[in-house]
């Protein structure tokens, strides 16, 4: 299940506190996570725990994290589906990731990110 909720959403701080606390989604993207007050995170649920998240700040992916492949190419189709995604600049630990929710790559340049953009319901 796929929830978009934001930093005053019931639970949220619940459900991510432990991921933002833990500093375990740093340590594996290299990117540093904030709640900013006008990010929508869409967050994948397994068995009630965040499996995968992604935030969208202003038409662009903010955070990347998941520790499920398959919950985070779900979630990052569900982001390109309903969101118009300008070019981000996004951890390139998951390119496979991007690459199979049907997110364009727009460059590269980075050590540890790339860039990509989204097509929205399948247009170019």
């Amino acid at each position: 299940m796929i929830l978009k909720l934001t930093n005053r959403s019931k639970n949220f701080y619940a459900y991510l506190g432990i991921v933002f606390g833990s500093r375990e989604a740093e340590k594996v993207t290299g990117d540093r996570f904030y709640d900013d007050d006008d990010k929508d995170w869409y967050i994948y649920f397994h068995n009630s725990k965040p499996t995968a998240f992604v935030s969208v700040q202003q038409s662009k992916i903010k955070n990347v994290w998941g520790d499920n492949r398959e919950h985070l190419i779900k979630t990052l189709q569900e982001v390109n589906k309903k969101e118009s995604i300008k070019e981000s600049v996004v951890p390139i630990v998951f390119k496979k990731e991007y690459e199979a929710a049907g997110f364009l790559e727009t460059g590269n340049g980075y050590k540890n990110f790339m860039k990509i953009r989204g097509v929205k319901n399948g247009e170019d």
